[in-house]
This record gives structure tokens, C-alpha cells and sequence, in this order.
């Protein structure tokens, strides 16, 4: 077990590199599945979810070596295994994209029910819809999922909900079945995009990328690429989070502008105020105040993983905010350690909270119930008095590159402790 000791209080200076999307390179890893060569992806995040992935696909009999701290080469030549372990699923979500390229690839595959963050639950069914819309049988037994299929065939398929993960499934299977595919109710973040893009670049014909209406037309096969993983737009928010609340200036890029709209409009409501020069985005010294209300939403929505770093915005910010997550049951539960450390947070409900602010945080020993409630219990301690502990670090590491590095050379008093 990982802990993060921090002594808060401390203004940061200096300038952040933004990692690449975690949210990304995780279905593109998969989709290297698809081709019998090797891909390079580039600007790959140093996170220990990519550690897991890497396994996933090494007991498939993929062949990955890491070029560089930030490029990975993927070769799936030779791709022999379809059972993947439940104790190595168990600790990543993103392993049930394993699906759709192991369909597409194999016709079959085993896994264990895949795991991750325990933040409410999160249904297989749309998952299940997609796939059997293309010809797959799938059944549970137990904590174990199988699916196979002799030849996925294009569809028209309306998906139960907007869900990315099942969205990147039916597109990497979509991509290779013979004829044409239609995914309405489309899920468009900028992450599903970047998937899409990475297809392309391997020669796969799909239209409508960044709307809720996705046309594939399937192809015979697909070349191997070089693709660069685009930025973390999470993290832009989550930085510009951070340098409001120490009351900080903070110079923070690449970022991409048609990534941020609605953080950036709830972020300026809050008062948050940051000067944006091309792809480089400057946050300046800030007076915050509370808004009404703020909603997560499927995209172009205010992002669900967004929602915990920003009631610690709203415990510095005057007056009383409303926050609402209407897609997770407990991405609310982390509120209580906030309480510990002197916040003013009612739980209207589990998808519900009122924040009152602005209040003065003290440092505590905390616990980290998953990755972003994780880092809103970092930024948390970097604005108390006092020392904190934050243990279960490791699963902050799951999702952000490098982090403790990263904050000490802002200036932040921070050390791991293992």
C-alpha cells in the first residue's frame, strides 16, 4: 500500500505538462489487436492501468515493448489466448474492451468480470446489446464472461444508454465485420474520438466521429500504425482546479480548447480566471464564488470525472453549491472525509451534495476510495493547514502520470511513502 504524505498551505508555481488521456490510450491499446503487425503509440501516460493492460494483452500473446518512457510498441502478430484471468481484469474496468478486438480478432473470449473503481454500478448490458446485434453469443457464469462468434456482421444498433466503454466495443467490432454498421445513441468524448482517429489511421472507413451517430463500413483488414495519444482534457480541468484553490498561477498545456467548453464555462462561474494562448492556458490569481448548480452529463456535458475535484472547489468558494452526478451511486461517499478535514457538505442524496464555502481545511488521515475522488483528497491537502496521509495511493496512480513528481515541482510539499 502507497501513501501520500502532504503538508498543505504551500502556493505552486510553475508549469504542468498534461499527460496523455488515460481514457484514450486504454481502448487503443486493444484496438492494436486488430492488425497483424505492430503499432507505436506515442505520448502514452506512465499509470499503472496501462501496467495492467500491457499484461492483458501479453497473456493474449501480444508482443510490447517500451520504446520510451512515453511510446509503446504493440505487435499482434500472433494472437493465440482468449482467457484473461479474473485477477488481472479485477483490477481494471477498461478490460472488457478486450471484447470487441478479441471478437473480431479470435471469434472467442474468457474473462473474469472486469473491476476498477467501486463508485456505483456499472452495467455490461449495453455491452451485451452491441455484440449480439453483430452476431456474438455472450453468457455470465458466475464471475466469468464468454463470448464467440464464427463471423461478426454490420448492424444498425440503438444503444441502451451512451455508455464510451460499450461505444468502443461496437466500434472496434464494427470495424472489421462485413458490411455496414450503425451505432446511434453514439457516445462522442473527446476519448472515443481519439479511438476513431487511431482506427482511421489504420485504414478503417468510419464517419460521423464526435457525433452521437457513428456509420462503420467494414474492411477486409487493417494496416499497423504510428499514432500519438491526444492530451488528457481531465487533467487540464483537474490542474486548473488545483492552481484556484492554492491560489496559484499556473501555466498548463498542450490543451485543446474544443476538449474544454463546459469546464471551462462552469470553471469562469466559479470565477476561476486563466488566459489562453494557442494550445498553452495560464491560470491567474482568483476570487471564488459559488454557483447554483453544477450537473454531469454525457459529452459535450460537465464530465463525471470532474465532479469530485470540483466539491473541493466549491468548499473554497463563497456561498452554496448544488453538485449532482446522476451516473454514479457513490462518487458522492468520498464527502465524508472532506467533513474530517473541517468541510461544510450536506448528502442530499447518493448522487447529491451542498457544499458550503468558503471553509478552511485541516490536514487528516484520509483513505482513498478510487482515482478521482483520490486526487480531489490531494488537492484537498494541498489547501489544509497541517500534514495529511493519504493512504491507498496507489489508486490515484492508476490514472495520473507521475503525480507526486509532478506536484514537488510546483513547489508542493509531497512525498509517496510505501
Amino acid at each position: 500500500m502507497a501513501i501520500f504524505e502532504i503538508v498543505g498551505g504551500k502556493k505552486l508555481k510553475g508549469s504542468v505538462k498534461i499527460a496523455g488521456n488515460k481514457n484514450s490510450v486504454l481502448p487503443i491499446m486493444t484496438a492494436c489487436l486488430l492488425t497483424k503487425g505492430t503499432c507505436t503509440l506515442k505520448n502514452v501516460p506512465q499509470i499503472s492501468d496501462v501496467d495492467v493492460m500491457i499484461k492483458l494483452l501479453e497473456i493474449a500473446g501480444a508482443k510490447i515493448k517500451r520504446v520510451d518512457k512515453s511510446t509503446l510498441e504493440i505487435s499482434c502478430i500472433n494472437i493465440k489466448k482468449t482467457q484473461f484471468p479474473s485477477e488481472l481484469t479485477e483490477k481494471l474496468r477498461a478490460a472488457i474492451l478486450l471484447f470487441g478486438p478479441m471478437l473480431s480478432r479470435t471469434g472467442h473470449i474468457h474473462m473474469g468480470y472486469p473491476g476498477g473503481d467501486i463508485i456505483g454500478r456499472r452495467p455490461l448490458e449495453t455491452h451485451i446489446q452491441a455484440l449480439s446485434a453483430m452476431g456474438a453469443k455472450v453468457r455470465q457464469t458466475g464471475d466469468y464472461f464468454e463470448a464467440e462468434t464464427l463471423k461478426l456482421k454490420g448492424a444498425e444498433i440503438f444503444l441502451q444508454e451512451a455508455s464510451v466503454t460499450a461505444t468502443e466495443n461496437a466500434i472496434m467490432a464494427a470495424v472489421l465485420a462485413s458490411g455496414q454498421t450503425v451505432i446511434k445513441r453514439a457516445a462522442s468524448e473527446p476519448h472515443v474520438a481519439d479511438l476513431c482517429n487511431f482506427l482511421i489511421s489504420m485504414g478503417a472507413k468510419i464517419s460521423g466521429v464526435q457525433s452521437n451517430i457513428l456509420t462503420i463500413v467494414g474492411v477486409e483488414a487493417l494496416r499497423p500504425t504510428s499514432y500519438t495519444i491526444q492530451a488528457d482534457h481531465i487533467e487540464v480541468g483537474t490542474f486548473m482546479i488545483l492552481a484556484a484553490v492554492t491560489k496559484s498561477e499556473l501555466e498548463i498545456s498542450p490543451v485543446d480548447p474544443s476538449d474544454m467548453d463546459m469546464v471551462f464555462l462552469t470553471l469562469k462561474k466559479f470565477g476561476v480566471q486563466y488566459r489562453l494562448n494557442g494550445s498553452t492556458l495560464k491560470v491567474l490569481k482568483s476570487n471564488l464564488r459559488a454557483i447554483e448548480k453544477v450537473v454531469t452529463d454525457v459529452w459535450p456535458g460537465f464530465p463525471t470525472d470532474l465532479i469530485a475535484p470540483t466539491i473541493v472547489l466549491a468548499t473554497q468558494s463563497k456561498g452554496v453549491t448544488i453538485l449532482h452526478d446522476w451516473m454514479y451511486e457513490s462518487r458522492m461517499f468520498f464527502v465524508d472525509k472532506l467533513l474530517s478535514m473541517g468541510g461544510k457538505v450536506e448528502i442530499a442524496d447518493p448522487h447529491r451534495v451542498l457544499v458550503y464555502g468558503p471553509t478552511k481545511l485541516t490536514g487528516q488521515k484520509l483513505d482513498t476510495p478510487d482515482i478521482r475522488a483520490g486526487m480531489a483528497l490531494v488537492i484537498a491537502a494541498l489547501i489544509a493547514s497541517g500534514k495529511s496521509q493519504i493512504s491507498r495511493a496507489e489508486l490515484i496512480e492508476r490514472g495520473y502520470e507521475n503525480i507526486v513528481d509532478r506536484l514537488k515541482a510546483l513547489g508542493a510539499d509531497i512525498k509517496r511513502i510505501s
